[in-house]
C-alpha cells in the first residue's frame, strides 16, 4: 500500500531549509561559472543517446516516444550537452564552456540534482580546480581522487588481466599475477610514490607519468592516486578524478571524447552537499 504522503525511494524532496541551502548551492556556483566565462544550458529531461553514456545500460529508466524509438530519462548530462553544442549550436555559438543545473534519474527511482560543467577541447586541471573552486566557496574540504583509466585498458589488453577484476576491485586476483610490480601498483596512492616509476613497463610507465603530471597542477593539499580506479561512464578514456569527503562523494569528472570531440567536465553533487551542511548545523 502507498500513503498519499508517499515518496519513490531515492528521489528528492527538499522543503524549508534544505530548500533553502540547494538554492544558495545553486546560485553560488551559478555566480563562479558565469564569472569564468561559462554559459547556462538546460537540456532535455528525455534522451535517444544515454547509452553511450553507461557501460551497464542498466541504470536507464527507459520509455518509447510517439514513433516507437526508444527514449530515456536523462541519467547523465555529458554526452547530450556535448552533442547539442557541437551539432546544433555550434553555427550561432562560438561558447566551449556550457554549464547546467539539473538533476539526473537512474533505475528504478533514483534522483540525484547535479550543478556540471563542460569546456569543450579542456584539460583536466583546468577542470578539475574550477570544481575545487566550487567546493571552496561552499566551505567544504575535501579529498582529491585522481585515476587513469588507460592503465586498467592496458592491463587487460598486455598483461591478461580482467576488466571485471579491476572493476570490482578483487584485489585477490589482481594481486595474483606474475607481475612483481603489480603489488607497488595498487599500493601506490600518493603523490610521493610517482617519483621513481623505474620497475614499471614502458606503457604503464607513460599513463602513470600523465597522473603525476596533472598532480603537480591541481588544487589541493590532500591528494590520493588510485591508478586501478575504473569510472563508470563509457566516454572516459584516460585521466579521471574524484572529490570526496568520508562516505560523501562531492564531485566526479574527467576528461573524454565522445563522437571524435575531445572535452574535460566535471558534476558535483548537489544533494550529497546539502546532507553534510545539515549534519553540520
Amino acid at each position: 500500500m502507498v500513503y498519499e504522503h508517499e515518496i519513490p525511494s531515492g528521489s528528492r524532496l527538499y522543503f524549508g531549509k534544505s530548500a533553502q541551502i540547494k538554492r544558495d548551492i545553486e546560485s553560488k556556483c551559478a555566480n563562479i561559472l558565469e564569472n569564468k566565462g561559462f554559459s547556462e544550458i538546460s537540456i532535455p529531461l528525455f534522451s535517444y543517446h544515454q547509452q553511450e553514456s553507461f557501460n551497464d545500460s542498466k541504470v536507464l529508466i527507459r520509455i518509447n516516444d510517439s514513433a516507437n524509438h526508444e527514449v530515456s530519462l536523462r541519467a547523465d548530462s555529458t554526452v547530450d550537452v556535448v552533442r547539442i553544442v557541437t551539432k546544433r549550436l555550434n553555427r550561432s555559438h562560438e561558447t566551449k564552456k556550457w554549464f547546467y543545473i539539473q538533476p539526473i534519474f537512474t533505475y528504478p527511482t533514483k534522483e540525484q540534482n547535479q550543478v556540471g560543467a563542460e569546456v569543450i577541447g579542456g584539460t583536466l586541471d583546468e577542470v578539475a580546480n574550477i570544481a575545487l573552486e566550487l567546493l571552496k566557496n561552499l566551505n567544504l574540504n575535501a579529498t582529491f581522487q585522481v585515476a587513469n583509466i588507460a592503465i586498467a585498458h592496458i592491463l587487460v589488453e598486455n598483461y591478461g588481466f580482467e576488466l571485471d577484476d579491476i572493476k570490482n576491485i578483487r584485489l585477490e586476483k589482481i594481486l595474483n599475477s606474475k607481475y612483481e610490480w603489480i603489488k607497488d601498483l595498487v599500493e601506490l596512492d600518493k603523490i610521493e610514490d610517482l617519483k621513481d616509476l623505474s620497475i614499471y613497463p614502458e606503457d604503464i610507465k607513460l599513463e602513470l607519468e600523465k597522473i603525476a603530471n596533472i598532480s603537480n597542477k591541481i588544487d589541493s593539499k590532500n591528494i590520493i592516486i588510485s591508478p586501478l580506479y575504473y569510472a563508470p561512464m563509457r566516454y572516459y578514456n584516460s585521466l579521471v578524478f574524484r572529490v570526496f569527503n568520508s562516505n560523501e562523494l562531492y564531485l566526479t569528472g574527467g576528461i573524454y571524447t565522445i563522437k571524435s570531440i575531445n572535452g574535460a567536465g566535471f558534476a558535483l553533487n548537489i544533494d550529497a552537499i546539502i546532507s553534510n551542511k545539515i549534519q553540520r548545523d
